[in-house]
């Protein structure tokens, strides 16, 4: 993978771009990119976000996820100790042309996100048969 392939924007706190019209913080999710000859693989760590409330956007070669945890009904218990912070899972990643972004897949599993990036066909590797003559 060449460092154009996919390139992470800012690995800190995430800013949102606009004014936020809900209150809470806005978590950067920790992730793992993955190679193959087929595709790039990213596994997105956004704990307690259902496929519900996950939105993936593609849109000028930009891939933003977004995810949301809502507060657990705790019904009539006390709190005594809450360290599990919940608000907002934002992040960006800039995309070039050696995705097909047609085809890109997403699935969502005990609170990481799968993103299969596959790659355009000119851009995997192939063999080339000599034939004789």
């Amino acid at each position: 993978m060449s460092n154009n392939d996919i390139q992470v924007k800012e690995k800190q706190e995430a800013v949102a771009s606009a004014e936020l019209t809900k209150p809470g913080p806005v978590f950067t999710p920790a992730v793992d990119i993955f190679e193959t000859d087929m595709e790039i693989v990213l596994l997105a760590d956004m704990p307690g976000v259902t496929p519900d409330s996950l939105d993936i956007d593609l849109r000028e070669n930009t891939l933003t996820l977004s995810g949301e945890v809502e507060q657990a009904d705790h019904g009539e218990e006390i709190e005594i100790l809450t360290e599990y912070e919940v608000g907002k899972f934002y992040r960006q990643f800039s995309l070039s042309e050696v995705i097909n972004q047609e085809k890109i897949d997403a699935k969502l599993y005990n609170g990481v996100l799968r993103l299969s990036l596959p790659k355009v066909e000119k851009i995997k590797p192939r063999k080339i048969t000599v034939s004789a003559s």
